[in-house]
């Protein structure tokens, strides 16, 4: 079946109801409004308020009260409305949901998906565009992944919950009702693999979430010049899947990470240093880097100027091919 991705959300979410009594939902509006983005439109009605819960607006209490549910035997299943809404919970999900495991000397687990729609592209206000992956993927004891389709946000919200450890669900909200073919019956992809959606030979593009459409249509716009660039989707950002990239950037001696998040600090940096050390003597060219600037996210007219477009990423992919 065709399905957005956020219908997929919704599909996947319903199916994890349905299958484990113990998996519950969380968050503000999440109810009888299915939430700001209709993640979650129609759950309660059909499974009840007490499987899918209106919360206050308190991310730290929404966070804190699915610890204990976890520990308690349940699958909580949390949504922050929005990315720049969640650091009130920054404090619990960093000093208490990713330490758990490894403070009860691996006896404990805390099978918590928080969900976090993020990125920009929607023309919103302060705190409703915001990337915050890296401060995620730095903590130990938390995985983080994002979905950039509706195919792996189906599969990998599904593998996220039935997951023992906790999961930072990031969905690219401005991909939310994009729509492709989603077989709910196919086997999965391991949750923390790399994904080759373009094979190419002159250079590798990494991107997630968002950003690997934009590595798709550069990478169509290249190919009109004779330039054959390689589209991996991460996937995972937390583990990350150096294996698979390395596999792509000894095919191709180059490579460029594209994020919606600063550049300065970000995912890319750790997967340039990691690429770089690794395929040392197959690159051609540094590993470089296209994402956003080191500055507060900035209002909707400006945020074209900001976000890494098409045209950066070709930018990107003449200056490695210049070498």
């Amino acid at each position: 079946m065709t399905l957005s991705l956020v219908r997929a959300i919704n599909e996947a979410l319903r199916g994890a109801l349905a299958d484990d009594p113990k998996v519950v939902l969380m968050g503000e509006d999440i109810g009888k409004l299915g939430g700001v983005f209709r993640a979650t439109e129609g759950l309660q009605k059909d499974f009840g308020e007490h499987r899918v819960l209106d919360t206050p607006l308190a991310e730290s209490g929404i966070v804190g009260t699915a610890i204990g549910l976890a520990l308690r035997g349940y699958r909580p299943v949390v949504e922050i409305q929005f990315d720049g809404f969640v650091f009130p919970a920054y404090d619990q999900i960093v000093t208490q949901l990713a330490k758990m495991r490894a403070r009860s000397g691996g006896r404990l687990g805390l099978p918590v998906v928080i969900r976090i729609p993020y990125g920009g592209g929607i023309g919103a206000v302060e705190h409703h565009s915001e990337s915050p992956e890296a401060l995620f993927a730095h903590v130990a004891g938390l995985r983080v992944v994002s979905p950039s389709g509706a195919a792996d946000a189906y599969w990998m919200l599904r593998q996220a919950i039935a997951c023992d450890d906790p999961v930072v669900f990031l969905e690219p909200k401005r991909r939310y009702y994009e729509k492709e073919p989603v077989d709910t019956s196919a086997p999965a992809a391991p949750l923390h693999s790399v994904r080759v959606v373009r094979p190419g030979r002159d250079m590798t593009l990494v991107g997630y979430g968002p950003t690997v459409r934009t590595c798709l249509d550069a990478a169509a716009a290249a190919e009109e010049d004779g330039v054959s660039l390689e589209v991996l989707d991460l996937r995972s950002l937390s583990p990350i899947d150096f294996d698979g990239i390395e596999a792509s950037v000894r095919r191709t001696g180059r490579l460029s990470v594209v994020h919606e998040a600063p550049v300065f600090f970000g995912a890319g940096a750790e997967i340039a240093a990691r690429i770089s050390e690794r395929c040392f003597h197959h690159l051609e060219a540094p590993v470089l880097r296209v994402g956003g600037y080191h500055m507060p996210y900035p209002g909707g007219r400006m945020e074209r100027d900001y976000l890494p477009d098409l045209d950066r990423v070709l930018d990107a992919a003449e200056r490695a091919l210049a070498y």
